[in-house]
């Protein structure tokens, strides 16, 4: 079926998978100005790093929808093999890939000694769902929960020390999962996005209810035109081309997601789709409310991290002051959102390592 992408140009400017659409300007009728190329190159980006130290092993699970969710298992190569150990799961970006970002995380943790687990959520990469680039957020938090099933039935995985890690629009769902999943005993958090409070009031409360409404009745329409046959519409996510009047925000995620630096795009998909959601989907963020009862989480610990400049960091100060003790916000100086996505030289991995260590021990 063909399809089309709505590129939002109302309230948050193309930020990734949480803008709204309100304009319908689509890929294939761009602004006629010449488009800016970033160029992708930036100081300590690594996003495609592959560890000497580990090994891989790609695994499939099902979760509890009976959807097959895929993911790749990090295992240091030093592992005793003998006694369990502590596992984390990691969590990719809203939009994106387990190759986006995730897989970074996971190698660098792995390294630092633990079994580490990173996974496609439900409708993206090469996990099952369709239709594809669904949004679905109790199904984004069940993956989380299939994946403790799956690592805690491994013999060398000690099912008493596992802990979750989200980057981005997966920190609001491994707290979402880490309300009724108590198996899971430390969560931390990098450049979290709130998805339900970003699409129902845009970055710092910019947008109005009017418009929220009016994203609505378009999505309400939209249904209609699916369900008779018509063509499927895609929203939000990263923009495919930029101009003298693109923003920052957009920039930053373009240097990423359009650029060598970040992007992927799996086997059988398309690169025109990544980081876009269905249209008639996206409305399903409007009821999510990750930080509801987040105090709940409690006595398990919480680390929230994010870059002082991010544009992001009002979702981690949020989920920060909600939650219940013990709690940290860790704020990594002269970073941005994206930044935190594969710059190694500023992302925290000592610290994120420390905190499982403190708190996945014995």
């Amino acid at each position: 079926m063909k399809h089309r992408i709505f590129i939002p140009t109302l309230l948050m400017s193309a930020i990734a998978t949480a803008a709204f659409a309100l304009d319908k300007t689509y890929v294939s009728g761009q602004s006629p100005q010449a488009p800016v190329q970033q160029s992708g190159v930036v100081e300590g980006a690594d996003n495609f790093y592959q560890s000497d130290q580990v090994t891989m092993r790609k695994v499939t699970f099902k979760n509890q929808y009976n959807m097959q969710v895929v993911g790749n298992l990090f295992i240091p190569k030093d592992l005793d093999q003998n006694t369990d150990h502590p596992a984390i799961i990691v969590g990719h970006p809203m939009g994106a890939v387990k190759e986006q970002s995730s897989n970074l995380y996971a190698q660098k943790l792995a390294e630092r000694g633990f079994i580490t687990l990173s996974l496609d959520l439900s409708f993206w990469g090469e996990s099952e769902g369709q239709p594809r680039n669904a949004v679905a957020p109790d199904i984004y938090a069940e993956d989380f929960s299939a994946a403790v099933d799956f690592l805690g039935t491994q013999s060398v995985v000690d099912r008493e020390r596992i802990g979750v890690l989200g980057i981005c629009g997966s920190g609001s769902f491994v707290v979402s999962a880490a309300k009724i999943d108590p198996r899971m005993k430390a969560i931390a958090t990098v450049s979290m996005y709130d998805m339900g409070a970003v699409n129902r009031d845009g970055l710092r409360h910019a947008a109005t209810l009017e418009q929220r409404k009016e994203v609505i009745a378009a999505a309400a329409e939209q249904r209609y035109a699916e369900f008779t046959g018509g063509e499927t519409e895609y929203t939000s996510g990263t923009v495919h081309q930029l101009n003298e009047n693109s923003t920052a925000i957009e920039r930053e995620f373009y240097d990423f997601y359009r650029t060598p630096r970040g992007e992927y795009t799996p086997e059988g998909s398309s690169p025109q789709l990544t980081t876009h959601p269905t249209l008639t989907s996206n409305v399903k963020f409007l009821n999510f409310y990750p930080f509801n009862d987040i105090e709940t989480i409690s006595p398990r610990p919480m680390l929230f991290i994010t870059g002082d400049n991010a544009h992001s960091k009002e979702f981690s100060e949020d989920a920060y002051q909600r939650a219940a003790e013990p709690k940290e916000l860790y704020i990594v100086p002269n970073a941005e959102h994206v930044d935190l996505y594969d710059r190694v030289n500023l992302i925290p991995f000592d610290r994120l390592a420390s905190f499982f260590n403190q708190h996945l021990s014995q």
